[in-house]
């Protein structure tokens, strides 16, 4: 027989290994770090201009980063630091080399979804975060997922539960319910509303004290930011059925999207949300608050079945959460929900497997334009960035072949830039800020 003692030995045995797991993955200081940066890669895969146009630059201004050279060969190394202040400071061909960012607009969202595990969700989150980063973009990610693999792969451990989603959720459901209880009438009936009363497991625990910038940490990447999750987050599910007891009134999927409001419109230009594998509470926080609903798939027919029930279920959530309609403030939310844009993207994807390319006839016969014209491929070196939880931006190609790093690293280049020219259509739809 196994009870609850069990299972909490087990995880403490599996605790210990998850350090030394660690320990071998990240730095010896079990920090992560991210790495410098090639001259090369700075100037053909990050600006895309000519070496010699970059080497000539930087020699006729010493002022600008020169970066050092390492004691293997002749090559400069940058950090993502002294990049962005080259991409601040020069023009080539007289066009900047900032990212592309409408004026009056607050950042994007793009939420990454699906329910089935193993579509790669938190692979083209955190390739995506990374590509943003190294156009010049400034990144937010929100892990929804208590499997918490995006933060990991951020270099982010040990994170406190009240510190995740599940705090931001339940300190919302206190300023919510404090609002509502301030309030002498319905919405539109003008009939009185019913006084809530939280227990004090909640009001105690201080949240409402927390500013949003609490919620928000930094990674090893220096314009990315990150709301982390942890394992200890995975009851977010069953504490919010019983929130949603205390205070039926409480728009529960919102609370992510008013936590996002209170952030300054400028603060970010992209926002990425990695979801959990399920329709529950925390993804129906990321894809009410998303701009951009972008859903991965595998190229397999469980994959395409899988991904046929999501998109089945996700439809009626939506629908539901409709009701709410007139029961909160004007301004405040937009019901029913709309994206700005819809993408289904290929993970996984073989381009010399027969299946896998009858697979992806398949899923564009059925969603026609909004299948994305480049899937992530699978590679030797995506599967090792893997298995180390980091990205192909993050992996020295002097550690592999430079083909096989090219290769990977196209992949996602070339998926990443599609997602960012969608993004940026749709961002030229939002309204501007006030």
């Amino acid at each position: 027989m196994f009870t609850h003692q069990d299972l909490a030995r087990l995880q403490s045995q599996s605790l210990k290994m998850q350090g030394f797991i660690r320990q071998q993955t990240f730095s010896p200081e079990s920090e992560k770090t991210l790495r410098r940066f090639s001259s090369w890669e700075v100037a053909e895969l990050i600006f895309k201009v000519n070496q010699s146009t970059l080497r000539g630059r930087l020699a006729a201004d010493p002022s600008l980063p020169q970066g050092i050279v390492e004691e293997d060969g002749r090559q400069r190394w940058y950090t993502l630091e002294e990049i962005n202040e080259l991409r601040r400071r020069l023009k080539v061909n007289r066009k900047s080399l900032m990212p592309e960012r409408p004026a009056g607009k607050r950042a994007i969202r793009a939420a990454i979804a699906n329910f089935k595990g193993g579509a790669g969700k938190s692979t083209v989150a955190l390739h995506f975060a990374h590509a943003a980063a190294l156009d010049g973009y400034r990144v937010l990610c929100v892990d929804f997922d208590p499997q918490a693999t995006l933060s990991h792969s951020m270099g982010l451990n040990d994170v406190a539960e009240e510190y995740t989603v599940w705090g931001i959720m339940a300190r919302d459901l206190a300023v919510e319910t404090d609002r509502m209880n301030s309030s002498a009438s319905g919405a539109e009936s003008g009939a009185a509303l019913p006084q809530r009363r939280l227990p004090a497991a909640i009001t105690d625990m201080g949240l409402t004290d927390l500013r949003a910038s609490d919620f928000i940490k930094p990674t090893n990447w220096p314009t990315i930011d990150i709301v982390p999750s942890c394992a200890n987050a995975a009851f977010v599910e069953f504490a919010s059925a019983q929130y949603r007891h205390l205070n039926p009134e409480w728009s529960f999927f919102a609370a992510v999207s008013r936590f996002l409001d209170q952030l300054p419109a400028d603060a970010y230009d992209l926002i990425v949300f990695d979801c959990p594998p399920a329709i529950g509470y925390q993804s129906m926080n990321a894809v009410f608050a998303a701009d951009v609903l972008y859903i991965p798939s595998g190229p397999g027919y469980w994959e395409y079945d899988s991904t046929t029930s999501f998109i089945g279920q996700l439809a009626e959530a939506l629908e539901d959460l409709s009701r709410f309609n007139g029961l909160v403030p004007a301004g405040t939310m937009n019901l029913p929900k709309a994206f700005l844009d819809l993408r289904f993207m290929l993970t996984r994807f073989e381009p010399n497997n027969d299946l896998h390319k009858a697979m992806q006839a398949a899923f564009g016969k059925v969603f026609g334009d909004r299948l994305t014209e480049h899937p992530i491929e699978m590679t030797r070196a995506v599967e090792q960035s893997g298995r180390f939880l980091s990205s192909i931006y993050e992996s020295d190609y002097r550690d592999m072949t430079r083909e096989t790093w090219r290769r990977a690293r196209g992949s996602f280049d070339r998926a990443y830039e599609e997602f960012r020219d969608n993004l940026v259509s749709a961002w030229q739809q939002m309204e501007d800020e006030a």
